[in-house]
């Protein structure tokens, strides 16, 4: 396959080790886990299989959602043990902050801006400080909130489960369809992790109860009856429930990515090769169709790139309804994403998401036996305030 943007060789941005934490219910196995504690691990693992040195680390650049603010990506690298040369920046970009994470740190290669960068992204909703605002006059009460605003008023900014309903509404997706989906979203991630294909990309974290090694949600006991004996969540008549919805979450994702140049003087025979991206704005009330928009924009980029000839896709499954509406409106076969199971099974801890869906894409088309060279994949996630990105990739030797 050719693509449209062939940046200098030496300066092809590839993703060489890719890791994530485990996935942990919100309140349950990492719930004391802080974010930056997510993280420390990650970077140590990621340093020491590669051999890069520390100090040849031009960033640190992490995503986060819904924490406290200030400098995550500072923080989780010091206290990682890293130089403290090594800076350290935090991305906002919500649901898709660890993609944009990772996207940056390859379009800083392809400037020729640095060589080295981890990227990724974490969310710690356990441990995230609750949001007060100020009070308007002199004597009123502070009042809590649960999220940012992300489109004015007059646009209209629905909560997630809401669009979800919208969007459900829209493009007439069913309650049965959305239920079948989330139940494959079971399935597939409890037949991957009892084949062993999830585990080697986590890195376990030590809690005040033990190591945890293995992602909490994936239910092998669901069906399709308890799914649909679940009540609607967010409007009486709607569709959307706690079953065919993603759970809240805690975890962390970091990828190591470098120049080809640099990944070839460190001996690093393979990786996952950055190609390029698209992000796209959509009504916000409809928000999880964003993907839609990015990925025909990125396929107006690439001329000759065919959803259909693309080899893994890992869509993020916020909810049933925005997955399945989406694959609809870009024609891709709902059992064409996500073989290995979904946000919905495995979680989505929001600022890590996208950068899980990479760190996918890796363990399926490089990491050890299953490396698929110029296999291409494809990550994309729908983003609070009517916003889509996909990223493509391709797996590349380097010899």
């Amino acid at each position: 396959m050719s693509y449209a943007y062939q940046p200098d060789e030496d300066w092809q941005p590839i993703v060489v080790a890719a890791y994530r934490t485990p996935i942990g219910r919100a309140f349950g196995a990492l719930s004391t886990v802080a974010a930056e504690d997510l993280l420390a691990p990650i970077i140590r693992r990621i340093v020491a299989e590669t051999g890069v040195s520390p100090d040849t680390i031009d960033d640190v650049l992490v995503g986060n959602a819904a924490g406290g603010g200030g400098n995550i990506g500072r923080l989780a690298a010091l206290n990682a043990g890293m130089p403290m040369a090594v800076p350290g920046v935090a991305i906002d970009r919500q649901c898709g902050s660890g993609l944009e994470a990772i996207i940056l740190a390859a379009r800083l290669i392809q400037a020729k801006a640095g060589s080295c960068f981890l990227a990724g992204g974490v969310e710690s909703v356990s441990t995230a400080p609750w949001r007060v605002e100020r009070p308007k006059a002199n004597g009123a009460l502070p009042r809590f909130y649960g999220r940012a605003r992300f489109s004015p008023e007059a646009i209209g900014d629905p909560e997630m489960g809401v669009a979800a309903e919208n969007v459900a509404r829209e493009f007439a997706i069913s309650r049965q369809r959305q239920d079948e989906f989330a139940l494959r979203s079971h399935r597939l991630a409890v037949a991957a992790a009892e084949a062993g294909l999830l585990r080697p990309e986590i890195v376990e974290i030590a809690t005040g109860h033990g190591l945890v090694d293995r992602d909490e949600c994936p239910r092998p006991t669901t069906s399709l009856e308890a799914l649909a004996n679940l009540k609607p969540v967010f409007q009486a008549d709607g569709s959307v429930t706690a079953g065919n919805a993603c759970p809240l979450n805690d975890g962390g994702c970091l990828v190591l990515v470098m120049s080809r140049g640099m990944a070839k003087s460190l001996g690093i025979e393979k990786g996952l090769a950055f190609i390029d991206s698209a992000a796209a704005g959509v009504n916000p009330n409809l928000l999880g169709i964003g993907p839609v928009a990015s990925s025909k924009k990125l396929l107006q980029r690439q001329p000759g790139l065919l959803l259909s000839e693309i080899d893994a896709i890992e869509f993020n499954e916020a909810f049933a309804a925005q997955v399945l509406a989406s694959l609809d409106q870009l024609g891709i076969a709902s059992d064409a994403v996500n073989r290995e199971g979904g946000a919905i099974a495995l979680g989505h801890p929001f600022g890590a998401s996208g950068a899980i869906l990479v760190s996918r894409l890796y363990s399926q088309l490089v990491r050890g036996d299953r490396w698929s060279p110029a296999a291409t994949g494809l990550a994309m996630i729908g983003i609070g305030g009517g916003i889509g990105l996909t990223a493509l990739f391709e797996a590349v030797g380097l010899s």
